[in-house]
């Protein structure tokens, strides 16, 4: 049984050794990611080039995606590194602070944007919302709140709005380099942290296309205006991403698996992609085997339909990243079992404006209710394997393609599973049996079985799949 589900690694520390790498491959990563929050341009140089030659070594194709850093909004630092604030005491956040000048009354902050932001009776989470501050008054570049939860607050810590709205712009200078750097090393996936419309995800694709990127967008939806503005930013975006840390605390975190939910539900209606991001396996940064609770965290989101699963500090900088990824890797086989992640009403009382999409939705049709054992798509962009993914499904999609890029990327999709073959090098009359052949050679199919096979009329030019056919091996 193939695993459906893709797995996104986080690169690291943990894994920085090339044994690390064709290990954490091995066990299951489908993307890995650089997060360019953390390391140098030189870093993440060298791991991308290492992450491609461990794939190259094993005879794989791997995505990479880099993880543009954003608007961090932080406390500055305390004089003794940290401060234990006690319920119903004031506390003031400062813009004017020197960087280390921190102290039981106070403290600086980065964003000096922080006061004109915000007004009276207004909440303030620091700390991923451990502590909660309420605003009195603002003025100049003073904040003066009231500690609505108490307890130890510590240098660099995160600022976030109940309900969000703080007008932080969700690309900053930094990001611009990073979008750059993206295109430089040819980035298979670019995603764009807190953006709040679709607007933001419309600038970051400029930028990559104009640095000479072909990547495609992810929009991490981290702020509540995110969620208002959730069919925009799809329409927008190649691929969603529920990143549950900021997300929670702007939205609160009892609303926040219902948000989830929604957000893969909408994805999938425009088909986008969606990877579920943040504390999926926490435990295992120092745990070699997850909670209860973690399990049923990623297997609710593989019934739940989405594309991928995603480690962060578990692979980065944890005691046990292979192991979280052939954890994550066996939890999502098991919830991909459940009759419910393999039964499909995806846009059945829906018209189609596109034969590409037509053809997709014929072959999926068909693949649920005749007796085929495989979906093979040729194809260049991926799109057509795309389309196939939307619909739930227990028969593997198998993208044929001679583009290394389109079988990097479609590694995201759901249920679909790249294989280099250039249909150019084939005759008509022979492609067929070039493909049954092929199929017969990866153990998806044997002597006597059928695969459904989608294609141009055209050998090699993108956007024109317009047959179904139906082979038996």
């Amino acid at each position: 049984m193939l695993r459906r589900t893709k797995i996104v690694a986080t690169l690291g520390p943990a894994t920085d050794s090339d044994e690390a790498l064709r290990a954490l491959l091995e066990a299951g990563a489908d993307v890995l990611r650089i997060n360019f929050s953390h390391g140098s341009v030189e870093d993440h140089e060298k791991r991308v080039t290492r992450a491609r030659a461990a794939a190259a070594q094993l005879g794989r194709d791997v995505g990479v995606l880099g993880d543009l850093q954003g608007p961090k909004i932080r406390i500055r630092r305390f004089e003794n590194g940290s401060v234990t604030l006690v319920n119903g005491e004031p506390f003031a956040l400062d813009t004017s602070l020197e960087r280390d000048a921190g102290d039981q009354t106070q403290v600086g902050i980065t964003y000096p944007s922080l006061p004109g932001d915000v007004k009276p009776g207004d909440k303030l989470l620091l700390n991923d919302g451990h502590i909660v501050l309420e605003v009195v008054s603002s003025a100049g570049t003073r904040v003066d709140c009231t500690v609505l939860q108490g307890g130890v607050l510590s240098d660099n810590k995160g600022i976030n709005r109940h309900g969000g709205g703080l007008s932080a712009a969700a690309l900053t200078d930094k990001d611009r380099e990073d979008i750059a750097h993206a295109a430089r090393l040819k980035l298979d996936y670019v995603a764009l942290s807190f953006p709040r419309d679709a607007r933001d995800v419309i600038e970051t694709r400029r930028l990559l296309r104009e640095a000479g990127g072909d990547g495609f967008i992810v929009a991490k939806i981290e702020r509540a205006e995110a969620v208002e503005n959730i069919d925009g930013i799809l329409q927008a975006c190649d691929v969603a991403m529920v990143a549950r840390g900021d997300l929670g605390v702007e939205i609160g975190d009892a609303e926040l698996p219902g948000v989830q939910k929604m957000i893969i539900d909408r994805a999938r209606q425009f088909n986008r992609v969606t990877i579920t991001a943040t504390q999926m396996m926490e435990s295992m940064i120092h745990s070699p085997i997850p909670t209860r609770a973690e399990v049923s965290d990623v297997a609710n989101a593989v019934i739940d339909g989405t594309d991928a699963v995603m480690l962060s500090a578990e692979t980065a900088a944890g005691e046990f990243p292979i192991k979280a990824v052939e954890s994550m890797a066996r939890i999502c086989k098991a919830a991909e079992r459940q009759r419910v992640t393999q039964v499909s009403q995806h846009r059945v009382e829906r018209s189609f404006d596109l034969v590409d999409e037509a053809i997709a939705m014929a072959t999926m049709y068909t693949a649920n209710h005749f007796d085929v054992k495989a979906i093979v798509a040729l194809t260049e962009s991926g799109s057509t394997a795309l389309w196939l993914s939307r619909i739930r499904s227990g028969r593997p999609i198998f993208a044929l393609t001679r583009h290394e890029s389109t079988r990097r990327r479609v590694q995201l999709y759901r249920g679909v599973y790249p294989v280099p073959f250039d249909v150019v090098k084939v005759d008509e009359e022979n492609l067929a049996r070039h493909i049954s052949e092929e199929m017969i050679a990866r153990g998806a199919l044997s002597r006597g079985e059928r695969l459904i096979l989608t294609r141009g009329e055209l050998s090699g030019i993108s956007g024109k799949t317009n047959t179904m056919k139906i082979i038996e091996a």
